[in-house]
């Protein structure tokens, strides 16, 4: 076998995600053949010993994806001190080792994955593949159309412009309005803050898609279950080059 990095072969052994192996051998919990591991280590599994907090590394496990419909209130992170909940206390029945890919806010809710596939978690998360996420959007008021071409062509946040969006306005009422908000990057509370910039604030965000993956209708807040094989294809199709991702060994949920 070819080396690799380190990183990368924790991550396709159910270790997090390519950045959560990082912060590990950073933390100097991983050693290779007795040495402490840098981020540099390329390794060959089938000749170097690698170990995490003294336990050797197994080969793949078998992956499992999973989906919850997130409701309000809850952190997304496997472990907080400071957050009154988490999302990992809705999945107390599920496999051990998943973890959830990307954020939604604890005033947000829909659709939030899970694995233990760390190399596919990176696919889903990092900026290259600039995979579209959809929100369902309430926001305070009637946006006008000036408002509605500000969101689609960018808005100025502290941080910068924000990218091209596909904004859809759905329902207009008395209060409030129902807008659909297609986003293929994903900075901190994205959504709440181009609505406010302006001038309508966010009153309900509801994710709904991640790629060509919808939330179904039947998966009650508060609910996970296991993608099927064919959500499974539909999320890989999502990518450009999804081809190249080979559908892997799943386990049973």
């Amino acid at each position: 076998m070819e080396p690799q990095r380190l990183q990368k072969w924790l991550a396709a052994c159910g270790y997090g995600s390519r950045r959560a192996c990082e912060q590990l051998i950073q933390q100097g919990r991983v050693q290779v053949n007795g040495k402490t591991a840098t981020l540099g280590t390329k390794v060959d599994p089938e000749r170097d010993m690698i170990t995490v907090d003294g336990k050797r590394v197994q080969t793949r496990r078998s992956l499992v994806y999973l989906m919850l419909n997130k409701p309000r209130g809850y952190v997304t992170t496997c472990k907080d001190p400071h957050a009154p909940r988490t999302v990992m206390e809705l999945l107390q029945d599920a496999p051990k080792g998943v973890f959830p890919v990307g954020r939604l806010d604890a005033d947000s809710e829909g659709l939030l994955l899970f694995t233990n596939d760390g190399e596919f978690a990176n696919r889903l998360m990092h900026p290259r593949y600039k995979l579209p996420k959809t929100y369902r959007v309430w926001v305070r008021g009637k946006p006008s159309e000036k408002a509605l071409t500000r969101l689609r062509e960018g808005v100025m946040l502290e941080e910068g412009v924000t990218a091209p969006a596909v904004v859809r306005l759905i329902r207009v009422g008395s209060e409030q309005s129902l807008l659909e908000i297609v986003l293929r990057e994903g900075r901190k509370r994205q959504i709440r803050r181009m609505c406010q910039a302006v001038g309508h604030p966010v009153q309900r965000l509801v994710r709904v898609a991640i790629g060509n993956l919808r939330l179904p209708r039947d998966l009650p807040p508060g609910k996970w279950r296991a993608l099927t094989d064919e959500e499974y294809n539909t999320l890989l199709r999502s990518f450009t080059d999804g081809a190249t991702l080979t559908t892997p060994k799943r386990s049973p949920t």
